[in-house]
């Protein structure tokens, strides 16, 4: 396999990470509007909307970096849109890009099946709660918050993220845009 990256896969990867930033920066006000009518742990069920573009750009690209430049990328374009965590993003996207890269990096960039598209979420999902649980709710219990708080996260990013991203493809692969990669000539096998 080919790990050099194209220009089509600079360009689609960026698309998606555009993309994502924009909805990160929309679903940011569902978080912190409507929804904050749902008490933390139980809002974390939101969470594995902004897991989308590292599994979903490591998915299509199927190169190593994707996770993480998409990821990363959508994190940056919200916070260029101006989200309420401001730069702290700038740390946590990339150190959620970095867990779901990992488990990629881990299947040495040739296994782009459903299981290894759940772990790459899961570890992006644990990354980011394990984050918010010592920078956002540092002074909550652990036992009533933060753990339950881990837990629905890494669920949530397993079923968005994971799953989501994997029939994400599978759909997109059926219409024929993805033909210029290996997740759209291999549609039966995503």
């Amino acid at each position: 396999m080919n790990h050099r990256w194209r220009t089509i896969d600079i360009v689609i990867a960026s698309i998606i990470a555009v993309a994502f930033g924009v909805i990160f920066w929309a679903w940011g006000l569902l978080w912190n509007g409507p929804a904050d009518a749902i008490p933390l742990p139980g809002r974390a069920i939101l969470y594995g909307v902004w897991l989308v573009p590292a599994v979903l750009g490591a998915l299509v690209i199927r190169k190593p970096g994707a996770a993480f430049y998409t990821l990363t990328l959508a994190a940056l374009v919200s916070v260029a849109l101006g989200t309420s965590w401001g730069w702290t993003l700038v740390l946590q996207g990339p150190l959620e890009a970095a867990a779901a890269e990992l488990v990629f990096a881990v299947f040495a960039y040739k296994v782009w099946n459903l299981p290894v598209a759940l772990a790459a979420a899961a570890a992006a999902g644990f990354a980011a709660s394990v984050y918010d649980a010592f920078v956002w709710y540092g002074g909550t219990s652990w036992a009533t918050l933060r753990l339950p708080y881990i837990a629905i996260t890494v669920v949530s990013s397993v079923l968005v993220a994971g799953l989501g991203s994997i029939l994400l493809v599978r759909a997109l692969a059926q219409t024929g845009v993805l033909d210029r990669f290996a997740s759209g000539r291999e549609r039966a096998a995503v």
